[in-house]
């Protein structure tokens, strides 16, 4: 193993800040991830930090080079790329496993990086 990160977003705060900072989105989400509603996308944003603390949370990573995909069972995958995947690479990690949900106003996920 390589890394661990987890992360949860209470999804109604997340949704605020995003009102009250509209350009924010463009920082955090890729143009597929944009129109998703609010619970998925606090999912993504906490499989994205679960991901940024799996890599160490070093300074420099940019979220729009980590998106979420879903296959056709909605099971998700994180795609890396740039700085993102520089520090995967940095780290030694080669499969990434993640895990994410959302129910009762809270998002989660958790993120694990092997070798």
């Amino acid at each position: 193993m390589r890394g661990v990160g987890i992360d949860v977003v209470d999804v109604a705060r997340f949704g605020q800040a995003l009102e009250r900072t509209p350009a924010m989105r463009a920082r955090l989400f890729t143009a597929p991830e944009l129109d998703l509603p609010l619970a998925s996308l606090a999912a993504r944003f906490a499989a994205k930090e679960a991901l940024a603390k799996a890599l160490g949370a070093p300074a420099g990573l940019h979220w729009i080079d980590a998106e979420v995909h879903t296959d056709d069972t909605g099971r998700p995958h994180l795609e890396m790329r740039g700085t993102v995947a520089r520090r995967a690479d940095e780290v030694g990690a080669v499969h990434v496993h993640v895990s994410m949900s959302h129910d009762a106003g809270t998002a989660s996920a958790v993120v694990v990086l092997e070798s």
